[in-house]
């Protein structure tokens, strides 16, 4: 399964649509590691990756939003923190069972679906708040 970031998920800032598609591309090279049955080591330093590149990411935004006095921000904050708790299932597949299945399929369930909810419902907002102010 491929997973790519479509302009469709275009935010209106750079720097957060650079990130989205950071994501995006390392999330895709986790699931194609778990696909191949791909070492330990692997798989392992994308997850790791991707808990540290998440909580860049979402400083950015969160910078953004306090910068502008974002009225949501509160809603968005708790939204980045469930997300980053929503990972140690991810990481507990990781460490019982390894690269495999059941860690693509949470994958899928965790971040994919998450990302993507997410972008379109939640970031979306913040980019039209933004637009006129970058």
């Amino acid at each position: 399964m491929k997973i790519e970031w479509t302009p469709d998920l275009a935010v209106g800032s750079p720097a957060i649509d650079d990130q989205h598609k950071e994501l995006f591309h390392r999330v895709d090279q986790l699931l194609e590691a778990c696909n191949q049955g791909k070492g330990r080591d692997t798989v392992g330093g994308l997850l790791k990756f991707l808990e540290e590149y998440v909580v860049t990411h979402f400083g950015t935004e969160e910078e953004y939003m306090t910068r502008f006095a974002y009225p949501k921000m509160a809603e968005h904050q708790a939204q980045h923190e469930q997300f980053v708790q929503s990972l140690a299932p991810l990481k507990e597949a990781f460490a019982k069972e390894g690269p495999g299945l059941n860690l693509v399929i949470l994958t899928n369930r965790i971040i994919i679906n998450w990302l993507n909810a997410h972008i379109r419902n939640v970031d979306k907002q913040l980019g039209a708040f933004l637009k006129d102010k970058l």
